[in-house]
């Protein structure tokens, strides 16, 4: 019995390993520089999320705190992402999805709302040169109108520039509702159908899907919120359907690579069923 305990664990310690080195050859097939065995060795590559999406919440309490006005929590939460995405892309994870302004957030006083559209267009500005070097493809998704001209402009011209990037993508949420996102798509969807390009039958899931902002993305499998904060926020509701949810107490600007660790660790040790029954385990 004692032998056949062990030949148990060296066939699933090897088809573990073996999970692994595909998992990894996938990884370095869009991203030879990534290295997620070197920096978070305690995870297998196989349990590495391919798409976190992230609520950066606590900019405000953060800066509060400090005897700060709220803008200054804002321009440190900006300098935090840089970081983030850094990370991302060295453990190579495929897609990082930010939730940078939603469309609730037109109600705050105009002075804030004015700083984070500056902030943005700062961010994209100073960010460009860096996405090109990393090779980081950038993309918005959310509603344009409202969004000011100089915003608008700066989004396509890096969207345009980074589009043919390849080791990650960088998707910013701004201007998001993810309630809007979904009636956009059933109205282009309801187009279509009136205009003989889709049948009635041809409309299921994954032609949901193909109509949202992050089609061409799988769809996150991690979604992490900082702050302490425990809801969704109308964000991305189709697409986390099935993601593992992490929250942390730390606010968005002092959220390191160290707490990106946390959250995948906290991930991989999940058992993500998708509706079904775990699988017995032996040994």
């Amino acid at each position: 019995m004692e032998q056949e305990d062990a030949t148990s664990k060296q066939v699933g310690s090897t088809g573990q390993a073996s999970l692994d080195e595909r998992s990894l050859a996938r990884i370095h097939a869009f991203n030879p520089q990534a290295d997620p065995v070197g920096r978070i060795p305690d995870v297998p590559v196989s349990r590495l999320p391919r798409h976190v999406a992230i609520i950066m919440d606590g900019n405000g309490r953060w800066a509060k705190e400090r005897g700060f006005p709220r803008q200054f929590g804002h321009i440190n939460g900006a300098a935090a992402v840089r970081g983030v995405v850094e990370e991302c892309v060295k453990l190579g994870i495929e897609a990082l999805t930010l939730y940078s302004f939603s469309l609730e957030n037109w109600k705050r006083p105009a002075d804030e709302v004015d700083g984070l559209m500056h902030l943005c267009l700062t961010y994209l500005e100073g960010e460009e040169e860096e996405m090109m070097r990393q090779g980081i493809a950038f993309r918005m998704i959310g509603r344009r109108e409202g969004l000011p001209s100089a915003v608008l402009d700066a989004i396509d011209r890096v969207s345009e520039r980074t589009k043919a990037n390849g080791r990650a993508t960088v998707c910013m949420a701004i201007n998001y509702g993810s309630r809007t996102e979904i009636t956009d798509a059933a109205k282009t969807i309801a187009s279509r159908v009136l205009r003989g390009e889709i049948k009635l039958d041809e409309i299921d899931e994954a032609c949901v899907s193909e109509h949202l902002g992050t089609h061409g993305l799988p769809d996150p499998d991690l979604v992490v919120r900082t702050a302490g904060e425990l809801r969704i926020s109308n964000f991305l509701l189709w697409q986390i359907s099935y993601a593992e949810l992490y929250v942390t107490a730390k606010y968005w600007p002092d959220f390191e690579p160290g707490d990106l660790h946390d959250a995948v660790r906290a991930f991989a040790k999940r058992s993500r069923r998708f509706g079904a029954i775990e699988e017995a385990k032996h040994g």
